[in-house]
């Protein structure tokens, strides 16, 4: 896991032109000091934006970001204490509470449309796949193993008639995936904004759009904590949930400003024509249900259930506010 240094955010909040990011906080109150998992890709980068633009600061919270690279690395990090909220997939979430481990989401990331695509699955420009049966013996990169990318490979082999054993499937990071496709060490990736629009200007050529085979519109992700720090942390839970909501909402406005962050920390140019993602300012159980369903299909869950389970009870019952 990488610290975000103070030098980070500084560059971060140049690039975005924020003008008063450390406010103070309600009151004077000391700021309550919380850790929260970031991954510096367009699907997740509500809490890079909640930073630079001072929505964590306005609510009296002291937020230290940690870069993590998966889901299960971070799922391990909330567990053991070393962060207070972390970002993980649906799946990855369900799973933990299904043996025993008691996670509960409190803020979505972003959520996926059919009808602007943050990710694909890509190949070369000059390679001979084309379609699902073209990929038998073939080898494809997704950023974690049995995690949503993975899944929904299966989901689209299984729509077009391939079982998916017939695919080798490699975990390699998003920022990695462009060289191991140019190299030849892959023969596919399955990747997500903004290495997709990289992938695509570097010789790259989307294969199919394999997050449909989930469905039109879904959540794949979000942040959690343990359930016993959201019973006894209530009121820095529900902060973390409005300013996580302030944030989606600004970067659902505010493109440009929200690409200039996003370099800022993934040290990756954005491709202005890149779609971008669109964040849902509140966790709503209908956009984590069908990631559920899918999951319990194809065996990574024991049985589905109602998505609400997975989201803390205080959540559900008051929605967060985007703006205070």
């Amino acid at each position: 896991m990488l610290k975000l240094s103070r030098r980070a955010l500084i560059l971060a909040v140049a690039a975005a032109g924020a003008e008063r990011v450390f406010e103070r906080g309600a009151g004077a109150q000391t700021p309550a000091k919380i850790r929260v998992a970031a991954v510096p890709i367009d699907l997740d980068g509500a809490p890079l934006y909640a930073l630079a633009q001072g929505f964590f600061r306005k609510r009296n919270l002291d937020v230290e970001l940690v870069v993590m690279t998966n889901g299960p690395a971070t799922a391990a990090a909330v567990i053991g204490g070393s962060l207070d909220f972390g970002t993980a997939a649906v799946i990855t979430i369900a799973n933990a509470r299904e043996r025993g481990i008691p996670f509960v989401m409190v803020a979505p990331g972003a959520a996926y449309s059919s009808k602007q695509a943050t990710g694909s699955l890509i190949a070369l420009q000059s390679s001979p796949l084309h379609t699902a049966k073209d990929l038998a013996g073939k080898t494809v990169a997704v950023t974690s193993l049995k995690g949503v990318s993975e899944m929904a490979m299966w989901a689209w082999l299984d729509q077009n008639g391939l079982p998916a054993d017939a695919v080798k499937f490699i975990e390699i990071p998003y920022a990695d995936m462009g060289g191991a496709l140019a190299a030849g060490r892959v023969d596919a990736v399955v990747a997500e904004e903004p290495a997709q629009s990289l992938i695509l200007a570097n010789g790259g050529r989307i294969v199919a759009t394999v997050n449909d085979a989930i469905g039109e519109e879904w959540v794949g992700g979000g942040w959690f904590c343990m359930q016993d720090y959201a019973a006894t942390h209530a009121g820095i839970v529900r902060r973390f949930a409005d300013a996580m909501a302030e944030a989606g909402a600004w970067a659902n406005k505010n493109h440009d400003a929200s690409a200039k962050i996003l370099e800022a920390y993934s040290k990756q140019s954005m491709n202005p024509n890149q779609k971008r993602a669109y964040y849902p300012e509140r966790i709503d159980p209908a956009l984590l249900q069908p990631l559920i369903d899918v999951s319990a299909k194809y065996g990574l869950l024991k049985a589905s259930f109602p998505a609400k389970d997975l989201i803390a009870p205080q959540l559900l019952a008051s929605p967060a506010r985007p703006s205070q």
